[in-house]
């Protein structure tokens, strides 16, 4: 996968210099490495002034075991660079913004070059770190103001933990892979009622895939469910978003585009 992305890099820009840390190819159980060691790779990227970007490598389970006691060891170098991820690593990207770190980004990641079509979403995360290119952007940013992106089940662990971050006025958007039409619904039910998300200008739903079958059925479909809760919030729902695993993944820089 490294040598893939590093590949890529090198044909379309031949001026980015990619570094994957050795902890990126360890082991320890479900993990890249321990938890410390996870952590403390994280820390030492994120304070190295060598480095412009911290692009995470994947989006796996995780992030949430190391999060609060790594960006407590974050210096201003730190503060300084460009964080980019989705899935799972929205719990640091949450844990950043929270902390009113100005440049973190959904968007795609490293290990995205193994899906379908996912070169494509890896040369479109490298474009916008290059060149911030309009067409990278997932299409409503250039007119919504603040904006954020996340996994739902991801989101809504956050929900009442310190990682929390103060989304009152933006437009959140929400996608899904892999889970019960059931358990979507369940975690829907718990962001919207959430006080600080009750805050937000609006919601609007990426894709939602590899649902798994249901038996019984369901009955509503992931637009039902996320209007259902829209109405019962008072959260406008304001359509759809073209974020989500697969490699058409847009890009969402939270806060929304900024001045050059």
């Amino acid at each position: 996968m490294a040598a893939r992305v590093k590949a890529l890099a090198a044909e379309s820009y031949p001026s980015v210099e990619l570094v994957f840390h050795p902890q990126c190819f360890r082991s320890a159980g479900h993990f890249a490495g321990t938890d410390a060691e996870r952590a403390a790779a994280f820390v030492e990227v994120a304070n190295d002034p060598a480095f412009e970007v911290v692009w995470f490598g994947r989006g796996g389970y995780g992030s949430c075991r190391i999060a609060e006691a790594a960006l407590g060891k974050l210096t201003e170098t730190a503060r300084a660079k460009t964080y980019l991820g989705y899935s799972d690593a929205g719990v640091l990207l949450a844990g950043l913004y929270s902390k009113g770190f100005p440049a973190v980004v959904h968007g795609p990641m490293p290990a995205d070059v193994s899906r379908d079509g996912g070169e494509a979403a890896v040369v479109r995360a490298l474009s916008y770190l290059s060149t911030n290119a309009a067409d990278t952007l997932e299409p409503s940013v250039t007119s919504a103001g603040k904006v954020a992106a996340f996994n739902i089940m991801t989101f809504s662990q956050l929900i009442g933990t310190p990682l929390q971050p103060d989304l009152t006025g933006h437009v959140l958007m929400l996608e899904e892979v892999s889970e019960y039409m059931y358990r979507i619904d369940r975690s829907l039910f718990h962001i919207t009622s959430s006080p600080g998300v009750r805050r937000v200008a609006g919601i609007r739903l990426g894709r939602c895939t590899a649902i798994p079958d249901n038996d019984p059925d369901f009955g509503q479909t992931e637009l039902e469910v996320v209007r259902h809760w829209c109405v019962q919030s008072g959260i406008p729902y304001l359509g759809r978003a073209d974020i989500g695993h697969d490699a058409a993944n847009k890009v969402v820089p939270f806060g929304g585009l900024r001045s050059a």
